[in-house]
C-alpha cells in the first residue's frame, strides 16, 4: 500500500471518529482543523512522488520498446547470417535458401509477437497508473468537498448566531426607546430619539 493510499485511510478514519455536529442529522462532523491539515498537506506533498513514478514508469514504454527491437533486429541479422552460410554452399543451396527464408520468417514473427507484447505491457502500466493516479485524486477531491461542506455548516451556524445576538441588540434598544417617556426629562430639557 502506498504512503497516499494510507493518507487517504488515515483521513477517512480520522472522519469516522469525529464527533457529529448537534442537530445536523448525522450528516455534519466536527473535525480538528489542524490535524485534518496536517494530513492534507502531507497527501500533497506525497501526491507529486508517487505521480513522478507512475510518469517513470510511463517513460519505461520506450526503452522496452527499443529492447524489443534491438532483440528482433538480432534475431533477423543471426537469421541472416544463417542464409548466407547456407547459400554459400552450393550442393545444399536450395534447401538453405528455403530454411533462411523460414529462418527470416520465424524471426520476424517472433520479433513481431515481442514488439506487440512490449507495446500491450507499456499500454497496460500506462493504463494503471492514469486510473490509479484519478483513483487518487478523486478520494482527494471528495475528502476536500467534505470539508468545505463542513466547513459550510459552522459558518452558517455562526452566522445564524451573530443574526440572533444583533437582533436581540436591537429589541433592547427599541425597548430602552419606548420606556423613556418625556415626564423623565429635566425642565426645559427635549428628549431625543436614542440613536
Amino acid at each position: 500500500m502506498s504512503r497516499i493510499e494510507q493518507l487517504i485511510s488515515e483521513i477517512e478514519e480520522y472522519i469516522d471518529t469525529c464527533k457529529y455536529q448537534a442537530l445536523s442529522n448525522n450528516t455534519k462532523i466536527i473535525v480538528n482543523k489542524e490535524e485534518l491539515e496536517e494530513l492534507l498537506v502531507e497527501l500533497r506533498l506525497r501526491v507529486p512522488d508517487e505521480i513522478k513514478q507512475y510518469q517513470k514508469i510511463i517513460s519505461n514504454q520506450e526503452a522496452i520498446l527499443n529492447e524489443a527491437r534491438y532483440q528482433a533486429d538480432n534475431m533477423i541479422q543471426e537469421a541472416t547470417a544463417q542464409t548466407n552460410d547456407l547459400v554459400n554452399e552450393h550442393e545444399i543451396m536450395q534447401r538453405a535458401y528455403a530454411a533462411a527464408n523460414q529462418v527470416v520468417e520465424d524471426a520476424r514473427a517472433q520479433a513481431q509477437a515481442i514488439l506487440d507484447a512490449a507495446v500491450n505491457d507499456a499500454n497496460s502500466i500506462r493504463q494503471g497508473a492514469i486510473q490509479y493516479t484519478d483513483d487518487i485524486l478523486r478520494d482527494l477531491q471528495n475528502i476536500m468537498l467534505s470539508t468545505m461542506e463542513g466547513a459550510q455548516g459552522r459558518f452558517d451556524a455562526f452566522m445564524s448566531t451573530l443574526q440572533s445576538t444583533c437582533d436581540v441588540v436591537s429589541n433592547n434598544r427599541s425597548q430602552l426607546v419606548q420606556d423613556v417617556t418625556p415626564q423623565e426629562a429635566a425642565p426645559g430639557e427635549e428628549l431625543g430619539p436614542m440613536a
